[in-house]
Protein backbone atom coordinates (compact mmCIF):
# COMPACT_ATOMS: atom_id res chain seq x y z
CA UNK A 1 0.00 0.00 0.00
CA UNK A 2 1.67 3.14 -1.03
CA UNK A 3 0.36 5.57 1.70
CA UNK A 4 2.51 8.40 0.94
CA UNK A 5 0.41 8.15 -2.75
CA UNK A 6 -2.91 8.21 -0.71
CA UNK A 7 -1.75 11.14 1.53
CA UNK A 8 -0.40 13.25 -1.33
CA UNK A 9 -4.13 12.84 -3.26
CA UNK A 10 -5.74 13.44 0.56
CA UNK A 11 -4.13 16.47 1.24
CA UNK A 12 -4.30 18.21 -1.96
CA UNK A 13 -8.21 17.71 -2.25
CA UNK A 14 -8.57 18.65 1.58
CA UNK A 15 -6.72 22.04 0.43
CA UNK A 16 -9.30 22.42 -2.01
CA UNK A 17 -11.76 22.63 0.86
CA UNK A 18 -9.99 24.98 2.01
CA UNK A 19 -9.92 27.32 -0.82
CA UNK A 20 -13.83 26.48 -0.93
CA UNK A 21 -14.86 27.29 2.77
CA UNK A 22 -17.81 29.13 1.21
CA UNK A 23 -19.08 26.50 -1.17
CA UNK A 24 -17.72 23.84 0.84
CA UNK A 25 -18.64 24.25 4.37
CA UNK A 26 -20.40 27.43 5.36
CA UNK A 27 -23.25 27.69 2.91
CA UNK A 28 -24.34 24.34 3.44
CA UNK A 29 -24.24 25.24 7.20
CA UNK A 30 -26.41 28.55 6.58
CA UNK A 31 -28.84 26.88 4.36
CA UNK A 32 -29.39 23.91 7.26
CA UNK A 33 -29.80 26.83 10.18
CA UNK A 34 -32.25 28.35 7.49
CA UNK A 35 -34.39 25.30 7.33
CA UNK A 36 -34.56 25.19 11.24
CA UNK A 37 -36.21 28.44 11.18
CA UNK A 38 -38.41 28.01 9.23
CA UNK A 39 -39.55 24.09 9.41
CA UNK A 40 -38.65 24.31 13.36
CA UNK A 41 -41.04 27.70 13.66
CA UNK A 42 -43.72 27.87 11.00
CA UNK A 43 -44.36 24.30 11.58
CA UNK A 44 -42.97 23.02 14.94
CA UNK A 45 -45.58 25.53 16.24
CA UNK A 46 -48.54 23.04 14.21
CA UNK A 47 -46.98 19.97 14.86
CA UNK A 48 -45.35 19.60 18.82
CA UNK A 49 -43.93 16.56 18.97
CA UNK A 50 -43.53 13.17 16.74
CA UNK A 51 -42.58 10.02 18.41
CA UNK A 52 -42.71 11.33 21.53
CA UNK A 53 -39.43 13.93 20.32
CA UNK A 54 -40.39 17.71 19.80
CA UNK A 55 -40.74 18.39 16.04
CA UNK A 56 -37.53 20.89 15.87
CA UNK A 57 -35.53 18.37 17.94
CA UNK A 58 -37.19 15.42 15.39
CA UNK A 59 -35.92 17.07 11.75
CA UNK A 60 -32.29 17.16 13.04
CA UNK A 61 -31.12 13.73 11.87
CA UNK A 62 -32.70 14.19 8.58
CA UNK A 63 -31.07 17.25 7.60
CA UNK A 64 -27.84 16.10 8.85
CA UNK A 65 -28.40 13.53 5.94
CA UNK A 66 -29.44 15.43 3.64
CA UNK A 67 -26.47 17.86 3.53
CA UNK A 68 -24.33 14.27 4.28
CA UNK A 69 -25.71 13.10 1.01
CA UNK A 70 -25.72 16.03 -1.19
CA UNK A 71 -22.05 16.78 0.26
CA UNK A 72 -20.60 13.48 0.10
CA UNK A 73 -21.61 13.03 -3.62
CA UNK A 74 -20.80 16.68 -4.71
CA UNK A 75 -17.42 16.97 -3.06
CA UNK A 76 -15.99 13.55 -4.32
CA UNK A 77 -17.43 13.97 -7.92
CA UNK A 78 -16.00 17.22 -8.87
CA UNK A 79 -12.87 15.72 -6.77
CA UNK A 80 -12.27 13.19 -9.56
CA UNK A 81 -13.96 15.11 -12.88
CA UNK A 82 -11.22 17.93 -12.71
CA UNK A 83 -8.57 15.97 -12.78
CA UNK A 84 -10.06 14.23 -16.10
CA UNK A 85 -11.11 17.57 -17.73
CA UNK A 86 -8.15 19.23 -17.35
CA UNK A 87 -6.25 16.00 -18.20
CA UNK A 88 -4.07 15.51 -15.10
CA UNK A 89 -5.94 12.15 -14.59
CA UNK A 90 -3.25 10.17 -16.81
CA UNK A 91 -0.90 11.91 -14.50
CA UNK A 92 -2.50 10.01 -11.78
CA UNK A 93 -2.95 6.90 -13.41
CA UNK A 94 0.82 6.58 -14.62
CA UNK A 95 2.24 7.04 -11.19
CA UNK A 96 3.20 4.66 -8.82
CA UNK A 97 0.06 4.26 -7.28
CA UNK A 98 -3.20 1.56 -7.48
CA UNK A 99 -6.84 1.88 -8.39
CA UNK A 100 -7.80 1.28 -4.80
CA UNK A 101 -5.33 3.96 -3.40
CA UNK A 102 -6.59 6.36 -6.05
CA UNK A 103 -10.18 5.73 -4.82
CA UNK A 104 -8.93 5.68 -1.12
CA UNK A 105 -7.48 9.39 -1.45
CA UNK A 106 -10.61 11.23 -3.31
CA UNK A 107 -13.02 9.26 -1.67
CA UNK A 108 -11.75 9.51 2.25
CA UNK A 109 -11.21 13.38 1.58
CA UNK A 110 -14.87 13.96 0.63
CA UNK A 111 -15.73 11.66 3.37
CA UNK A 112 -13.84 13.33 5.88
CA UNK A 113 -15.02 16.97 4.58
CA UNK A 114 -18.57 15.55 5.13
CA UNK A 115 -18.38 14.15 8.56
CA UNK A 116 -17.25 17.49 9.72
CA UNK A 117 -19.57 18.83 7.79
CA UNK A 118 -22.16 16.87 10.01
CA UNK A 119 -20.49 17.27 13.50
CA UNK A 120 -20.41 21.33 12.55
CA UNK A 121 -24.20 21.22 11.94
CA UNK A 122 -24.88 18.77 14.91
CA UNK A 123 -23.34 21.59 16.89
CA UNK A 124 -25.12 24.04 15.25
CA UNK A 125 -29.03 22.32 16.09
CA UNK A 126 -27.72 22.65 19.15
CA UNK A 127 -28.81 26.08 19.66
CA UNK A 128 -31.93 26.04 17.86
CA UNK A 129 -34.00 22.87 19.89
CA UNK A 130 -32.54 20.50 22.97
CA UNK A 131 -30.75 17.20 21.74
CA UNK A 132 -30.20 14.01 22.85
CA UNK A 133 -28.21 11.14 21.38
CA UNK A 134 -29.14 7.95 22.81
CA UNK A 135 -26.55 5.63 20.96
CA UNK A 136 -23.29 8.24 20.11
CA UNK A 137 -21.37 5.50 18.69
CA UNK A 138 -23.98 4.07 16.55
CA UNK A 139 -24.64 7.93 15.26
CA UNK A 140 -20.74 7.98 14.29
CA UNK A 141 -21.13 4.66 12.62
CA UNK A 142 -23.99 5.84 10.28
CA UNK A 143 -22.25 9.50 9.86
CA UNK A 144 -19.05 8.15 8.86
CA UNK A 145 -20.69 4.82 6.93
CA UNK A 146 -22.94 7.45 4.79
CA UNK A 147 -20.08 9.59 4.12
CA UNK A 148 -18.32 6.71 2.65
CA UNK A 149 -21.19 5.24 0.47
CA UNK A 150 -21.81 8.18 -0.69
CA UNK A 151 -18.67 9.58 -1.41
CA UNK A 152 -18.21 6.46 -3.86
CA UNK A 153 -21.22 7.45 -5.86
CA UNK A 154 -19.89 10.77 -6.31
CA UNK A 155 -16.39 9.45 -7.61
CA UNK A 156 -18.69 7.34 -9.88
CA UNK A 157 -20.70 9.86 -11.05
CA UNK A 158 -17.93 12.12 -11.36
CA UNK A 159 -15.99 9.25 -13.80
CA UNK A 160 -19.42 9.11 -15.58
CA UNK A 161 -20.11 12.85 -16.51
CA UNK A 162 -18.77 14.27 -19.34
CA UNK A 163 -20.20 18.01 -18.84
CA UNK A 164 -20.39 19.84 -15.83
CA UNK A 165 -24.12 19.68 -16.23
CA UNK A 166 -24.13 15.97 -15.50
CA UNK A 167 -22.56 16.37 -11.95
CA UNK A 168 -25.45 18.11 -11.01
CA UNK A 169 -28.01 15.86 -12.36
CA UNK A 170 -27.69 12.89 -9.94
CA UNK A 171 -27.52 15.10 -6.94
CA UNK A 172 -30.39 17.64 -7.84
CA UNK A 173 -32.46 14.84 -9.79
CA UNK A 174 -31.97 11.96 -7.72
CA UNK A 175 -30.23 12.40 -4.14
CA UNK A 176 -32.01 15.50 -3.15
CA UNK A 177 -35.56 14.57 -3.82
CA UNK A 178 -35.01 10.98 -2.44
CA UNK A 179 -33.96 12.60 0.14
CA UNK A 180 -36.92 14.73 0.85
CA UNK A 181 -39.29 11.91 0.39
CA UNK A 182 -37.43 9.60 2.58
CA UNK A 183 -38.89 10.92 6.16
CA UNK A 184 -36.30 13.92 7.01
CA UNK A 185 -39.18 16.50 7.69
CA UNK A 186 -41.65 13.50 8.71
CA UNK A 187 -42.71 9.74 9.83
CA UNK A 188 -43.70 7.80 7.28
CA UNK A 189 -46.33 6.72 9.72
CA UNK A 190 -47.98 9.77 9.12
CA UNK A 191 -48.88 8.70 5.39
CA UNK A 192 -51.77 6.45 4.77
CA UNK A 193 -50.69 2.85 4.45
CA UNK A 194 -50.34 2.90 0.77
CA UNK A 195 -47.93 5.24 0.70
CA UNK A 196 -46.08 3.88 3.84
CA UNK A 197 -45.40 0.60 1.66
CA UNK A 198 -44.22 2.95 -1.41
CA UNK A 199 -41.62 5.10 0.51
CA UNK A 200 -40.05 1.38 1.84
CA UNK A 201 -38.94 1.33 -1.79
CA UNK A 202 -36.85 4.58 -0.97
CA UNK A 203 -33.47 3.40 0.20
CA UNK A 204 -32.59 6.70 1.80
CA UNK A 205 -35.61 5.67 3.98
CA UNK A 206 -33.51 2.68 5.92
CA UNK A 207 -30.37 5.75 6.54
CA UNK A 208 -32.74 8.67 7.56
CA UNK A 209 -34.16 5.77 10.39
CA UNK A 210 -30.87 4.45 11.35
CA UNK A 211 -29.75 8.11 11.97
CA UNK A 212 -32.84 9.06 13.93
CA UNK A 213 -32.61 5.91 15.92
CA UNK A 214 -29.45 6.58 16.48
CA UNK A 215 -30.83 9.85 18.29
CA UNK A 216 -34.14 9.21 19.59
CA UNK A 217 -34.42 5.22 19.97
CA UNK A 218 -37.29 4.79 17.48
CA UNK A 219 -36.90 4.43 13.90
CA UNK A 220 -39.19 4.50 10.70
CA UNK A 221 -37.82 1.00 10.30
CA UNK A 222 -35.42 -1.53 12.23
CA UNK A 223 -31.90 0.44 12.86
CA UNK A 224 -30.65 -3.79 11.65
CA UNK A 225 -32.73 -3.01 8.16
CA UNK A 226 -31.12 0.24 7.79
CA UNK A 227 -27.50 -0.92 8.31
CA UNK A 228 -27.83 -3.64 6.48
CA UNK A 229 -29.45 -1.23 3.26
CA UNK A 230 -26.39 0.65 3.99
CA UNK A 231 -23.62 -2.37 3.55
CA UNK A 232 -25.02 -3.49 0.42
CA UNK A 233 -25.27 -0.08 -0.75
CA UNK A 234 -21.78 -0.01 -0.07
CA UNK A 235 -21.34 -3.29 -1.86
CA UNK A 236 -22.95 -1.75 -4.99
CA UNK A 237 -20.49 1.30 -5.19
CA UNK A 238 -17.15 -1.02 -4.51
CA UNK A 239 -18.49 -3.19 -7.43
CA UNK A 240 -19.45 0.05 -9.72
CA UNK A 241 -16.01 1.16 -9.03
CA UNK A 242 -14.17 -1.88 -9.43
CA UNK A 243 -15.73 -2.70 -13.12
CA UNK A 244 -14.93 0.89 -14.14
CA UNK A 245 -11.13 0.96 -13.49
CA UNK A 246 -10.74 -2.99 -14.92
CA UNK A 247 -12.48 -1.87 -17.82
CA UNK A 248 -11.40 1.52 -18.34
CA UNK A 249 -14.49 3.09 -18.61
CA UNK A 250 -14.19 6.84 -19.45
CA UNK A 251 -10.74 6.80 -18.43
CA UNK A 252 -8.81 5.97 -21.23
CA UNK A 253 -11.01 7.74 -23.57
Amino acid sequence: MNARGILAIYRFEMARTGRTLMQSIVSPVLSTCLYFIVFGAAIGSRITEVDGVSYGSFIVPGLIMLSLLTQSVSNASFGIYFPRFSGTIYEILSAPVSYLEIVIGYAGAAATKSVILGTIILATAGFFVPLHVEHPFVMAGFLILTSITFSLLGFIIGIWADGFEKLQIVPLLVITPLTFLGGTFYSIDMLPPLWQKISLLNPVVYLVSGFRWSFYGAGDVPVIASFVMSLVFLGICLGLIAWIFRTGYRLKD
